[in-house]
């Protein structure tokens, strides 16, 4: 499913299973100038090729882990801002793991939605400090600090490419924006994992997040 047919604004598919949620979500996003928001089952907001964000309410399910996992493999390019029962530090490390890129409890206020998907929007991710301190250490092996310092080593195409994967981009859309091969882009993957010492795609991300964030002091927390 695309998004509405003539609107320029960016889409973002919204997913509950209450009805009455639904509506209360759809409504934070009424009259804003730059989004889109619309509802549909989720395997349907899932079979469009435009959709990059969604916000899901997986509150009433016991499942959600799975919801997630399935999104991600599915279409890794989408952004996941997660609606759960809790915001303990275990699930909310899960959701990040499973490709939420932000997790909020059901009950938190309107701006908090606005203000997570803004920072998913500028390829963030909304989390408490403390939390994503955590994961980054469950995700890492050895020194944080020695593979923090590799990222003032790297190639200018590396943090090209490091820049995109922040973005939620695939090899594919990686390649193609930066004029080269996909198997170019999975070398320039499998070097900076090697430089920094991590073993797979999330945790390089991970680790990329927190080294900016704790550069530039602007990153949010609940």
């Amino acid at each position: 499913m695309n998004a509405p047919a003539g609107d320029k604004r960016i889409p973002l598919g919204v997913v509950s299973t209450d009805p009455i949620r639904t509506e209360g979500l759809l409504s934070i996003f009424d009259g804003h100038p730059d989004i889109q928001a619309y509802s549909a089952e989720l395997r349907t907001l899932l079979e469009g090729d435009t959709l990059r964000f969604i916000l899901l309410d997986v509150s009433t399910t016991d499942t959600w882990i799975d919801t997630l996992f399935f999104v991600r493999r599915l279409r890794p390019d989408i952004r996941q801002i997660v609606l759960g029962p809790s915001t303990d530090e275990e699930i909310v490390q899960r959701s990040i793991i499973a490709g939420g890129r932000a997790y909020l409890d059901v009950c938190c206020e309107p701006e908090q939605v606005m203000m997570a998907l803004e920072a998913v929007l500028q390829g963030s991710i909304w989390a408490p400090r403390r939390t994503l301190s955590k994961l980054i250490d469950r995700l890492l092996v050895g020194s944080t600090t020695h593979r923090k310092d590799q990222f003032g080593k790297l190639s200018r195409r590396e943090r090209q490419v490091l820049d995109r994967i922040l973005e939620a981009r695939s090899n594919r859309e990686i390649a193609e924006d930066l004029g080269i091969e996909e198997r170019t882009v999975k070398a320039y993957v499998s070097s900076l994992m090697r430089k920094t010492g991590v073993q797979n795609r999330v945790a390089l991300s991970m680790l990329a997040v927190h080294d900016a964030t704790a550069r530039s002091q602007e990153f949010r927390s609940l």
